[in-house]
């Protein structure tokens, strides 16, 4: 008989139903599943439904075969397939009272995140999410998950199954997709990152079209890994650059591919980044990851009433109180002095008052896909920063700018990042500050595309005593859709870096409404609100 505590874990978001036992003494966990395969085309919720609920019962009693006891039960509440979800809710609030112990409700993505924390040993780790119908980055700051970035349409297994649908693959696509890449060669698709955001829908489309058009179905595969890996690294490596953290987890089912673990783990590389992905069992759906979660909720006395334990088919990661778990020192704001500073995209050189940005190859990158980015980025950025002067925000004046080399000298301008002085007094009305210039640039037409607060740089005084850089994401719109995710994204990055964003947030939003498009705002809210995590 074990003197840990042994809970027993549900897991029902989806495709698998999913028992297990975690005995905190011994670290043990035993797994026990049983995933539904459609017999054709993807994911039908109804049949996966009826899959649950004649699956659930026996993992449970697969696992249960031998328990001495059992101390709670947790189990995932969302997010996921309501009617997946209230059979696994069901069954979990049924054993809980027939065992008359606590139960326990879980976030399922947040499962992701603490069992890479966990199975590492890492202190504070970003997690990059990367399953089914989600993709997210996530970095914990002031007692929750923060959200730094995400999928603004579908997750990226969806993604890739929806491709596989088209060619008549059998579910689940990512695997085929996988072994049909190995004999493929690259071939141009979209590539799509927005701040720390990143869209499927359009590469979808396109390699849907490419197949249609005779290009090798092993070349699109090949070129699809190499196209959205590439963004859901880049995502998570200007994830670690805005938080400073030297740790990255991998969590979700596609985080299984060996071609992504190995781009993270070649970004981390260079970044002198410790880098994690855990077995494999505990990266596709399972309740092994929902018992460990459920056990250090269990521990901080964070359980959950049967009568309020209701399923939570969109239920956000950044939703929850994280109680289980104290926040680590880390020096956010904090920013190099030294001469040669590493951003996310490019190593900067200060020389006085002059700045050398160099875009270096990104070795995790496909050759082709990496040199087309570069150049066109610094040639945007170059264009952008001075047109953006221009209409009278304050950016640095453009001195210098080599494409063959990909590099973009410019003036040195302010004394530190926004982020470093976001807690202070200052704070508040630079944030407002940040606010008009990005309503006079949509008003002009043009998106900043990554205007995080990095990306912002602070003088203590001075007429021009906030300025923005790095436009190398952004780009000429009039469209309300792209300036509203310039708002979303400094939000996003105010909710990652401020021990008080939400006060920020309004400061910001208030000062928008003052010059800005009312319509921004209005989309603002709709993109908070698409429900991606259904």
């Amino acid at each position: 008989m074990s003197d840990g505590t042994v809970v027993l874990g549900i897991e029902g978001t989806a495709w698998a139903a999913s028992a297990a036992l975690y005995d905190t003494e011994t670290d043990e966990v035993s797994i026990s599943s049983d995933a539904y395969q459609p017999d054709s085309g993807g994911l039908h919720p109804r049949e996966a439904a009826e899959h649950m609920r004649e699956a659930i019962p026996a993992v449970v009693e697969d696992v249960l075969d031998g328990a001495d006891s059992i101390d709670a039960v947790a189990f995932s509440r969302g997010p996921g397939l309501g009617p997946c979800l209230r059979i696994a809710g069901t069954a979990a609030r049924a054993l809980a009272l027939s065992l008359d112990v606590p139960l326990v409700g879980v976030n399922h993505m947040l499962a992701h995140a603490e069992i890479g924390r966990h199975r590492s040993g890492f202190d504070s780790p970003v997690c990059l999410n990367a399953s089914g119908a989600n993709a997210h980055v996530l970095a914990f700051r002031n007692d929750r998950y923060r959200v730094l970035g995400e999928t603004m349409d579908t997750g990226i297994g969806n993604a890739l199954d929806k491709f596989t649908r088209h060619v008549d693959w059998s579910h689940p696509g990512g695997p085929k997709i996988e072994r049909a890449a190995r004999d493929g060669e690259y071939a141009e698709l979209p590539y799509v990152v927005t701040g720390m955001d990143f869209s499927f829908s359009g590469i979808m489309s396109a390699a849907k079209e490419a197949v249609d058009d005779g290009t090798r179905i092993e070349d699109v595969c090949f070129s699809l890994q190499e196209t959205t890996f590439a963004m859901l690294a880049e995502v998570a490596e200007r994830a670690l650059s805005l938080t400073s953290s030297a740790e990255l987890v991998l969590g979700g089912g596609v985080g299984q591919n060996q071609r992504l673990q190995a781009m993270l783990g070649e970004m981390c590389e260079a970044r002198g980044v410790d880098f994690f992905a855990p077995e494999a069992r505990f990266l596709r759906d399972n309740a092994g990851m929902i018992a460990v979660l459920g056990a250090k909720m269990l521990a901080a006395g964070d359980t959950i009433a049967v009568a309020d334990s209701r399923v939570d088919s969109g239920f956000r990661p950044d939703q929850v109180p994280v109680t289980w778990r104290e926040e680590t020192e880390v020096q956010w704001g904090e920013r190099s002095t030294e001469d040669t500073l590493q951003g996310a995209e490019a190593l900067v050189e200060i020389d006085g008052e002059r700045v050398r940005k160099r875009r270096l190859p990104k070795s995790y990158r496909h050759p082709t896909l990496d040199e087309r980015l570069r150049r066109e980025r610094v040639v945007l950025e170059a264009r952008l920063t001075s047109d953006a002067r221009r209409q009278g925000v304050p950016t640095p004046l453009v001195l210098d700018v080599d494409t063959a080399e990909t590099e973009l000298t410019v003036e040195y301008v302010g004394e530190s990042d926004l982020r470093a002085v976001l807690d202070s007094k200052e704070g508040t009305s630079c944030v407002r500050d940040v606010a008009s210039h990005l309503a006079t640039l949509h008003e002009a037409g043009i998106a900043h595309g990554d205007p995080t607060t990095r990306n912002v740089r602070v003088s203590d005084s001075g007429d021009d005593r906030t300025h923005l850089i790095d436009f190398g994401l952004g780009h000429y719109t009039d469209d309300v859709e792209d300036h509203a995710m310039d708002c979303h994204v400094f939000e996003q990055s105010l909710a990652g870096t401020a021990a008080d964003p939400e006060s920020l947030r309004e400061a910001f939003e208030t000062a928008y409404a003052e010059v800005g498009d009312d319509d921004v705002q209005e989309r603002l809210r709709a993109i908070e609100g698409r429900g991606r995590y259904q």
